[in-house]
């Protein structure tokens, strides 16, 4: 899911010229705040690491059998989730928490897992994955080219997008196999965006008090440039997902609100289920 960032100055974010280091960026303004309330986020992130553990992976000797329209649908996604997230873990130990570059890790271990269970999924249709697309390159070289901050910011855009498919996913599809392994995408994606929410608070309130809405209002308009092409790009799955193109972009931009809401105050565990 690609989306072009004409406006970036609007974000506060000047392009810089590259620096030795992680991902040839520069720490923004706002990329070294002190929050001092990440430490809750690496328990949680490692306690669900165990309860992983403990339950086991899906039973992966069951087939799935899923339309054609889907299965293209799950490759493309699943070459999102893959990455080493190198860059960010970079930027994030710029930031100088130590918390927070170990639940980034952690985080970016769970975004693998991801990658590993639809791979799997995959396998079990006999549906090869891709090596690459081109929404996902756009994506990468979009947020390595920013501070932490802006990476964040897309990287925001693409997980809200993700709550709303993987739910369609779970609950549009007979195939159990399908449905366990959306589930527990989901659920790890519901404790991401407010992880991610709590950063950027953080981040956002080092900008001046006028400017905080108006990120986040362009914020919203990139996001929904994005729902449409991905609506677009994924409609026949979401078709088959009993998901039109219009409700599954009003679906992202109403559950939006939340999360800049979580943004702009200090309540980032307001976010629920509602993606």
């Amino acid at each position: 899911m690609g989306v072009r960032l004409a406006a970036v100055e609007r974000f506060g974010v000047r392009l810089r010229r590259p620096s030795p280091g992680h991902g040839g960026c520069v720490p923004e303004r706002g990329d070294r705040v002190q929050t001092g309330g990440f430490a809750k986020w690496t328990r949680r992130f490692e306690d669900e690491r165990e309860r992983r553990r403990a339950q086991g992976d899906p039973d992966w000797g069951q087939s799935a059998t899923l339309h054609p329209a889907v299965w293209a649908s799950i490759q493309r996604f699943q070459v999102g989730e893959d990455g080493d997230g190198a860059n960010l873990v970079g930027k994030a130990d710029q930031a100088g928490d130590a918390d927070y570059g170990q639940a980034v890790r952690l985080f970016i271990a769970e975004e693998q897992n991801h990658a590993r269970l639809l791979a799997r999924l995959l396998a079990a249709g006999g549906i090869p994955t891709l090596t690459g697309h081109w929404s996902d390159m756009v994506f990468v070289r979009l947020r390595r080219l920013m501070g932490l901050r802006m990476e964040l910011l897309v990287l925001m855009i693409a997980e809200v997008v993700a709550l709303r498919y993987y739910r369609a996913l779970r609950d549009g599809t007979d195939d159990s196999l399908t449905a366990d392994v959306a589930g527990r995408i989901l659920s790890d994606e519901q404790r991401h965006v407010p992880f991610h929410c709590e950063r950027l608070h953080a981040s956002l309130a080092e900008l001046p008090r006028a400017m905080r809405r108006p990120v986040m209002a362009l914020w919203r308009l990139l996001l929904l440039a994005v729902s449409l092409v991905v609506a677009a790009d994924h409609g026949p799955a979401l078709r088959r997902l009993d998901v039109g193109r219009l409700r599954f972009v009003v679906d992202v931009m109403t559950s939006s609100h939340t999360v800049v809401s979580a943004v702009l105050v200090p309540r980032p565990d307001a976010w629920t289920s509602a993606g």
